[in-house]
């Protein structure tokens, strides 16, 4: 399991691109064979992609001699079983996953998936030794009320009995606020900042004592224009990319900032 920190004690930083329902076989090759050179000298943060489940093996094979590592977007809940359309856990050891998205917002708002079922995924990913992105945001809505604390509050008071036993390096969380995603909008450096000290804190008081080694990412529009200034805050250790990731020059440069950001 890779450390969360580096030599200095800093958090290492993370760079994930999540391809969601996008690419095909050769798109995906053309994409990876522009990333593995361009980033093969980053070895002060981790990078990383996760394509759709069925290009998995596709991005395992092309990516066996990079330092790009992947991962899945989902998994289930469940073990194996009848359980048609569902992918397991066991499934994604089987080929060498190392992370997985867990609660990201389109499996909240799109598929119904609770607190609850966020937690038990959780439960599951670790049990297997996966690295689990555990997603939390606010809505627009939610913002506008004041109630973004709140909303965060309640999300990461779901998986702390799940995450408390394990050390900082076994799960990553990811700040995705819902109303900055695929909308071009993007929450301040400021309010980055904000929000992840929150988090941050929050992991603090519940008792967990490695919560200044717990990287928090930064998901919502993220692009190589405003990662330095996003990377530059104390309390964000990278990005969960969208969009940005199916573009090589800009998925580059928003690791290079994570780069940048450990000599700010």
């Amino acid at each position: 399991m890779p450390d969360s920190t580096n030599t200095q004690g800093k958090r290492r930083p993370l760079v994930m691109g999540n391809w969601k329902m996008n690419g095909r076989q050769a798109n995906n090759e053309a994409l990876l064979s522009a990333l593995k050179p361009a980033v093969a000298g980053f070895d002060t943060i981790d990078v990383a992609v996760c394509p759709p489940f069925p290009y998995l093996s596709q991005t395992a094979s092309q990516l066996a001699d990079s330092n790009i590592t992947f991962g899945a977007q989902n998994l289930s809940a469940q073990q194996d079983g009848a359980y048609t359309g569902e992918v397991s856990s066991g499934m994604l050891v089987d080929l060498k996953v190392r992370w997985v998205l867990v609660g990201h917002s389109e499996r909240r708002s799109l598929y119904g998936e609770t607190d609850e079922i966020v937690a038990a995924k959780t439960q599951v990913a670790l049990d297997a030794g996966l690295i689990p992105v555990i997603c939390i945001g606010e809505t627009l809505e939610e913002r506008k009320t004041g109630d973004t604390e709140v909303v965060l509050a309640r999300q990461l008071d779901a998986v702390l009995p799940v995450i408390e036993r394990h050390p900082a390096s076994a799960f990553v969380l990811a700040y995705e606020p819902v109303w900055a995603i695929g909308t071009g909008l993007t929450a301040t450096p400021e309010q980055a900042q904000a929000v992840h000290a929150f988090l941050r804190d929050r992991l603090a008081s519940s008792g967990y004592a490695a919560a200044p080694s717990v990287r928090i990412l930064y998901g919502g529009s993220v692009k190589a224009a405003n990662a330095p200034e996003l990377f530059s805050q104390p309390d964000v250790d990278g990005g969960l990319v969208g969009g940005a990731s199916l573009v090589a020059n800009e998925f580059v440069g928003i690791a290079k900032a994570a780069v940048d950001s450990l000599g700010a």
